[in-house]
């Protein structure tokens, strides 16, 4: 079945035996969409095209500026062709008028009796309703079909060459790394005919283009090219249901190709934990020496909330790169203890990881939230090392990174552990010294106070400090009133002194309160637990 109705097709009904074409037979292949009976002299702006007009001429059949102008205004909307009753309102056509028509090869129809408007309108209506039921049935044929191709295909090509055997035109699929592939092929000496075309700005009748997008990422352009045809409506939609089924295979094989790459999991852990050579390394990485010696990080990834359904890693895992390989990042997945653990090397310049980064992390956290359109997911950066035999140190951060910010910044989805500026130096400090005596020589009094009488008095000083000692605000942030305040900060003063408030004092104690909150969320971890990875 053809794909359209030309208008040579539709002469051929009984309705027009008594029909001639008088002008533009030319332009008798011309698609024919619906059926119109016009009688007003104004239609420019009432056509959408491809449209078949009947007229008695009522409105302008006795003035012949009038009669051009309104088959000027069918030609400029592209109309099928114009069907004109010849009687009282016009008793012939102008030559100006048939010259008209066949300039522009536009059908001009004539009847030389009286005939019913009503009755070829329904009858041919009921040709094209059914001609594009038939067409509906064919396009679900041969979505079904497809669908079973799908199956056992092993290459997209296999995919266009179906498409290609049923529109019957130069298909030629262009990879995002701008290979080409021609369908049928073509010799070399030809396809500069058909890529000039692929370059043009625009589509036109016989020329269109449709991208493949795989989770939000363009995977090539498919360019169809016809020689001898019009592409129709109906090529649009094998195209459309095509592509679709493209996408969905080309999902598939990186679905499977990412369930390979979470197999090396096992690898890349002790790599992360620095058990790996620099050797082994260069091995796994392709021997690429100058590629061993770009920076990278880690990235670590865990659900917002821990009653939320498990993360589909799979697809975490393709979304994670289709976000950032763009970004100049190349990436590497394993999973430990509930958390997604990135790998990722910057192959761009070393001033630029950190606001790509950043760029990406947006773009994932955008694209991952709940219904109230909160982010599902927690995000830290661990440190920028290089070289990549250092990576350890940028996973231990990581860890170190989202717990800070699980535990003192819950308000964050988001850490990277070079922006943590003062946990970063307790943490130094820490694996220095052992702080938790200095915490207590300043601390205890405070810290025994609320532990034997169930007190909120370290609450109550850290807002202070870091309300400038504003009672206002304090009052107002804790939620209590002020004489609830006044009380708590005279028994603070009684167990720091009352010269707790002194600027060098104060520095200390505020510091001292950080390191104690930072000491309490690293603590308690099983023997033989690394701090920074337990959780």
């Amino acid at each position: 079945m053809k794909a359209i109705l030309s208008l040579q097709e539709i002469l051929q009904n009984k309705q027009f035996e008594t029909a001639k074409v008088i002008a533009g037979s030319k332009g008798l292949h011309q698609q024919v969409k619906w059926v119109h009976v016009v009688e007003i002299a104004q239609i420019e702006k009432l056509l959408n095209g491809h449209e078949l007009i009947l007229s008695t001429g009522v409105s302008f059949g006795q003035d012949i500026e009038k009669f051009q102008s309104f088959v000027q205004q069918l030609i400029n909307c592209k109309a099928a062709g114009l069907c004109i009753e010849k009687g009282s309102y016009i008793p012939e056509i102008p030559p100006e008028i048939i010259h008209l028509a066949n300039n522009a090869q536009f059908p001009l129809i004539l009847f030389h009796q009286e005939v019913s408007f009503v009755d070829i309108t329904q009858e041919i209506h009921s040709v094209l309703i059914n001609h594009q039921y038939q067409k509906i049935t064919q396009l679900e044929n041969y979505s079904q079909k497809l669908n079973k191709k799908l199956l056992t295909l092993t290459h997209e090509n296999e995919i266009l060459t179906y498409l290609q055997e049923h529109l019957e035109v130069q298909v030629i699929f262009e990879y995002s790394n701008k290979e080409k592939i021609f369908i049928p092929d073509v010799p070399i000496h030809d396809r500069k005919k058909y890529l000039c075309h692929t370059h043009s700005p625009a589509t036109t009748e016989y020329y269109w283009r449709q991208p493949v997008y795989v989770m939000e990422k363009q995977h090539g352009m498919i360019h169809f090219l016809s020689e001898t045809r019009v592409l129709t409506d109906y090529d649009h939609l094998l195209i459309d249901r095509t592509v679709t089924a493209l996408a969905q295979h080309i999902l598939r094989g990186l679905y499977v190709e990412e369930k390979r790459r979470l197999e090396e999991s096992e690898w890349l852990r002790s790599w992360l934990e620095g058990g790996q050579t620099k050797e082994a390394i260069r091995n796994f990485l392709g021997r690429n020496d100058s590629f061993f010696q770009k920076s990278g990080m880690v990235l670590l990834c865990r659900k917002g909330d821990p009653q939320a359904p498990s993360l589909d890693k799979t697809y975490l895992t393709l979304l994670f790169r289709s976000t950032f390989e763009k970004l100049g990042f190349t990436l590497f997945f394993t999973e430990m203890k509930n958390t997604l653990t990135i790998i990722m090397l910057h192959s761009r310049e070393e001033k630029s990881w950190k606001e790509s980064m950043k760029e990406g992390v947006k773009a994932l956290l955008d694209k991952q939230k709940d219904k109230k359109g909160n982010p599902t997911l927690r995000l830290a950066a661990g440190k920028y090392v290089q070289p990549l035999d250092q990576l350890s140190k940028s996973f231990q951060s990581a860890w170190e990174a989202l717990q800070i910010q699980e535990q003192l910044l819950k308000g964050e989805v988001f850490s990277c552990f070079e922006e943590l500026h003062i946990y970063r130096l307790i943490s130094f400090m820490q694996r220095q010294h052992d702080l938790r005596e200095f915490v207590m020589e300043y601390l205890e009094p405070v810290i025994l106070y609320d532990k034997k009488h169930n007190g909120k008095l370290l609450e109550t000083l850290k807002v202070y400090l870091s309300c400038n000692g504003s009672k206002k605000e304090t009052a107002s942030k804790l939620f209590i009133v002020r004489q609830t305040l006044y009380h708590r900060i005279q028994k603070l003063e009684s167990l720091l002194g009352e010269d707790f408030m002194n600027p060098e004092k104060r520095l200390v104690i505020e510091f001292m309160v950080m390191v104690y909150e930072y000491l309490h969320t690293t603590s308690g971890y099983p023997e033989g637990e690394s701090k920074v990875r337990s959780f």
